[in-house]
């Protein structure tokens, strides 16, 4: 065809740090894409319903609508695309087609490029172009680069060295955090991931060893089916490993919810780590499939500025996260296990997306020091604040240069940037991260872990939790604006519902060398604090 094409605002990419383009993609390659619709705007950050939308109430009021998908069908199918599926209420189209035809609808020079971190890979650079007739229309494009945009917030393997107190176990961390009774009966939590796989006799051996009954796991493969340990000995050692490592981190986020919540239904999500993938997971959460959770753990991420990730995909999810708080889903997302660098090393301080995300829940870091009986709980920290390969981490946290502060965050942290905006600032909450870690099972064997990674689905099995113990006019609220609110006491909900800690920092050295610092109140290391679930409960 010769239709006229526009650039689409916001997918300019530069090329993959590290990669080089080895050659040009078979033009008789099968693609998939997913297409972001326009629609009727979201609310922001300051003004979401106080209470969640019902399921027909949100697809009424945002839904994209049949015509515009009716009429990129119709344009797409002309340079040969197939439409596979068309989600109004996401607002979203899959279509797939030859990489001949997508790149004359899309303009896009597709390339297979190499790179040392990830090895072969389809990848673009430059911007994408659409047809004339869908500017406005067609929001995001989605797929056509399969570069890495989500990396866990911990590595078992830097997190490898315990500490001389003995890690702790479920009954351990209800008791620290005073958890409210309840085994998370009638709850759905939802877990993301964006590699790995399960193994079910390791959730059977832990929750053997906690004498916990075990939970009902239903494992949802959106763009990605999580190999069988089996199918993993096949493949070579280097990919093997990778594998295994990411495994052991997705069997923590597993093992943790299911000590602190075995009568919950665990929904686990395996997508693609590619920024379609986070958009198709993100996508099936808010879409209910297979139920609305009440909340959903995500231990993955990566800076909210890193080149990488293109504005438009940032819009795509952040959309996605906003329509999720909309449905009263909590998303607790990990604030990073980098300190104020968040592995970037340009001398300035940044934050992990979507941890920075102003509609999500965003988890920082703890650890504990001294003997068992005596123990303080202080911002996670182990120099030199970012992760070594030697045990070393820090929490991250910071002030966001993506999204602006909503006016609920009503707290006083200037960004150590200089010139920086008033941004969103993270962690709203913490939880414990470093030593003396979680009791956990890998391979059958004893595998203690933590990070911010482990700090995030505590959150969600505390939610859970509290969520079943509300009454049911209080039940699936989005819980971040309502910290920042004052109790009857006066106080806020977060200094009600959570321990102070006031001791630490994060500063990640030798970049940026700057960071934030604990102390009374609010912060922006450890938010509010760590929670004391019954106390949360009845200030909700």
């Amino acid at each position: 065809m010769t239709e006229r094409h526009v650039e689409l605002p916001g997918s300019q990419r530069p090329a993959k740090r590290g990669a080089h383009r080895l050659r040009d993609a078979d033009p008789h390659s099968h693609v998939e894409v997913t297409l972001t619709l326009r629609g009727p705007a979201l609310p922001d950050a300051d003004h979401l319903p106080k209470k969640a939308l019902s399921r027909e109430e949100f697809d009424m009021k945002y839904a994209a609508s049949q015509e515009d998908a009716d009429r990129v069908g119709q344009v797409l199918k002309g340079y040969g695309l197939k439409v596979d599926d068309v989600s109004l209420p996401t607002r979203s189209m899959r279509v797939s087609g030859t990489v001949a035809a997508i790149e004359a609808a899309f303009r896009a020079d597709l390339g297979i490029y190499q790179s040392a971190d990830q090895g072969e890979f389809r990848g673009r650079e430059g911007a994408i172009q659409i047809p004339l007739a869908l500017q406005g229309i067609v929001e995001g494009v989605q797929g056509l680069d399969q570069r890495r945009v989500a990396h866990r917030a911990s590595s078992s393997a830097s997190l490898a060295h315990a500490a001389a107190l003995v890690p702790l176990g479920p009954a351990d961390l209800e008791s620290h955090y005073n958890f409210p009774p309840g085994t998370g009966q009638g709850q759905t939590v939802a877990i993301a991931e964006f590699g790995g796989l399960y193994l079910p006799n390791d959730v059977s051996a832990y929750c053997a060893k906690f004498n916990r009954p075990v939970p009902s796991v239903n494992i949802q493969a959106v763009d990605l089916v999580p190999p069988t340990l089996q199918q993993l000995q096949q493949l070579p050692p280097a990919q093997q490993q990778e594998e295994l490592d990411e495994a052991g981190e997705v069997m923590m986020d597993i093992e943790i919810v299911a000590g602190l919540c075995p009568q919950a239904n665990i929904v686990v999500y395996f997508a693609t780590f590619d920024q379609k993938g986070w958009v198709d997971l993100l996508n099936q959460v808010v879409a209910g499939k297979p139920a609305l959770p009440v909340c959903l753990s995500v231990s993955w991420g990566l800076p909210e500025d890193d080149p990488d990730l293109t504005a438009s995909a940032r819009t795509a999810i952040n959309q996605s996260l906003n329509a999720a708080a909309l449905l009263g889903i909590t998303i607790c997302v990990s604030a990073g296990d980098d300190g104020s660098g968040d592995q970037l090393t340009d001398g300035r301080a940044h934050v992990d997306f979507p941890s920075s995300s102003p509609f999500v829940l965003s988890v920082g870091g703890t650890m504990l020091q001294g003997t068992t009986a005596k123990a303080t709980e202080v911002t996670w920290f182990v120099s030199p604040g970012r992760r070594n390969g030697k045990g070393a981490g820090a929490t991250g946290g910071g002030v966001s240069v993506e999204f602006p502060r909503p006016n609920w965050q009503n707290v006083h942290v200037a960004s150590v940037n200089p010139n920086s905006i008033d941004g969103r600032v993270i962690p709203d909450i913490a939880a414990l991260a470093g030593a003396p870690l979680y009791d956990l099972i890998f391979l059958g064997k004893d595998s203690p872990n933590g990070g911010t990674s482990a700090s995030a689905p505590l959150w969600a099995s505390l939610i859970a939790r509290i969520n079943a113990a509300l009454p049911a006019a209080k039940r699936q609220r989005f819980l971040t604006p309502l910290l920042y609110q004052n109790g009857a006491s006066g106080q806020t909900v977060g200094q009600i519902g959570c321990t102070d800690i006031t001791s630490g920092q994060n500063a990640s050295h030798p970049q940026p060398g700057v960071g934030y610092q604990a102390g009374p109140g609010y912060d922006a290391v450890t938010g509010w604090g760590v929670p004391n679930g019954a106390k949360l409960l009845a200030a909700l």
